[in-house]
């Protein structure tokens, strides 16, 4: 290569970077700033219903004009997630800009109500719909729209938890499982740490979590204990099948209450109902909202799963049960609060059962329920780094990798497609194949399995001497 064309290439490629900021950083400033006044708007939620207990009764109304709202004035929005996805994948109709609003609200709402549900659907749709409007507003190709859509998934991840570097990641991780989409690597980089520093500027701070285990040791230092590595190995696998299950009766919850009412806005409202007995069968409301604080210091919390002096053997299921009644009947927020919430407090009973530090353990499942539920494994891993710091890094990824492997080939997000098969066992599913897709096939091939069953005639009893 001449060194004209070799210079003619690089500034070709400096020219695209500075285009690509200058159109990423006014965006990731409208995300970021929509979820700085999102989790604002959150905290003031939550203290409204500590304070008026009675705000939970309201959860039928609330969820009945949700729904009817969006079945009104929605259009299109309702695709929530998996319409950005299926709009990065083959970009056409795109991300209404009516979605930020409808579901910043509608997730608000829920939280007053005291619904289990988190925050990261919102800020994801809150970033690709503005996204979406930047790319209209700026006549992009198909092609460009794709990229601006994953640094607008980047800002929004990155700004709502401020882990910057795990979002822009992310962006790239959950649109193909398997393979990574690079093409967006710089866009997102610096939409999520653009979005980030102006949700920080509006005054929003996260909470911090801390693990004493190894405080002391320096993050340059190697430490690793082959037998704990084993105890994480195992809670890795488990840390994948809780993903699985979750990913998959979620599934089969929305399709039940659909099968159960045909009316889509009494949904919510069978839900509350199921929600409201669970409250006083259980005694307590420690598993509505999403559980990040609380004011009762003997509640299930987040950061309490931390303490080591704390034994919570049973938190990660009633806070399943309440997410996946809350979600799959129609209420908006996101999975991933609750699934930090849920391996978190899986983390802490498996690390009583296996004799492990209760505070390392509750971080790795903070971080590989997350990455078995939305098979994103390495910002999974990155985003452990960010929040908890580099010491326990081997650790981290052993448990986000397993996860990742024994959640097998499901997810929150249907709309996620099959890039690399997890195993040799699914090698017949093709590449390309959208999760949503996958799912129809098993349920037609198991019905189909069990139809030849019911087909069959008997066999007759084999006649012969009794030994």
């Amino acid at each position: 290569m001449s060194a004209s064309a070799f210079f003619h290439h690089r500034f070709q490629q400096l020219r695209s970077i500075l285009k690509w900021v200058i159109l990423v950083v006014p965006m990731a400033a409208v995300v970021g700033s929509l979820c700085a006044l999102f989790l604002w708007s959150l905290d003031q939620v939550t203290v409204a219903r500590f304070d008026h207990p009675w705000l939970i009764f309201a959860m039928p109304v609330a969820g009945f004009l949700m729904v009817l709202a969006y079945q009104h004035f929605g259009r299109g929005a309702e695709g929530g997630n998996n319409l950005i996805v299926d709009q990065i994948h083959e970009p056409g109709g795109g991300v209404p800009l009516r979605m930020a609003p409808f579901i910043l609200v509608s997730t608000v709402l829920t939280h007053l109500v005291g619904g289990s549900a988190g925050r990261e659907g919102t800020a994801v749709q809150l970033g690709g719909s503005v996204a979406s409007a930047f790319a209209k507003l700026f006549r992009l190709s198909h092609a460009e729209v794709r990229i601006l859509l994953m640094a607008g998934i980047a800002a929004g991840f990155g700004a709502v938890f401020g882990t910057p570097i795990a979002g822009a990641v992310f962006a790239l991780e959950v649109l193909t499982i398997g393979r990574m989409q690079y093409e967006a690597l710089i866009p997102s980089l610096v939409a999520a740490i653009a979005a980030d520093w102006v949700c920080h500027a509006w005054g929003i701070e996260h909470i911090q979590y801390r693990i004493a285990y190894l405080a002391g040791t320096p993050a340059s230092t190697f430490h690793l204990d082959a037998l704990l590595l084993i105890k994480v190995g195992i809670a890795g696998v488990l840390f994948g099948l809780m993903a699985r299950c979750f990913s998959e009766i979620s599934h089969m919850m929305t399709a039940a209450f659909k099968g159960i009412c045909a009316y889509a806005p009494l949904r919510p409202v069978i839900a509350s109902a199921v929600l409201i007995a669970l409250v006083y069968v259980l005694g307590t409301r420690q598993y509505l909202g999403l559980g990040v604080w609380s004011p009762n210091p003997g509640d299930a919390t987040i950061p309490g799963f931390f303490d080591p002096t704390r034994i919570d053997y049973w938190s990660w299921f009633w806070k399943a049960v309440f997410t996946i009644v809350t979600l799959s009947s129609g209420f908006k927020g996101g999975e991933v609060t609750p699934l930090f919430f849920i391996g978190a407090a899986l983390g802490n009973a498996i690390a009583a059962v296996l004799g492990a530090p209760i505070d390392l353990f509750a971080a790795l499942g903070f971080v590989a329920v997350f990455a078995g539920a939305t098979n994103t494994p390495l910002a999974c891993v990155i985003m452990g780094v960010e929040i908890f710091g580099a010491t326990h890094t081997v650790y981290l990824a052993v448990a986000c990798f397993l996860a990742y492997i024994c959640s097998g080939h499901t997810s929150i997000y249907l709309s996620q497609r099959i890039g690399i098969v997890k195993s040799a066992a699914a090698s017949h599913i093709p590449s390309g194949t959208s999760l949503r897709h996958v799912r129809d096939l098993n349920a037609k091939a198991l019905g189909d399995k069990i139809g030849i069953v019911r087909q069959a005639p008997p066999q007759s009893r084999r006649k012969g001497p009794k030994p």
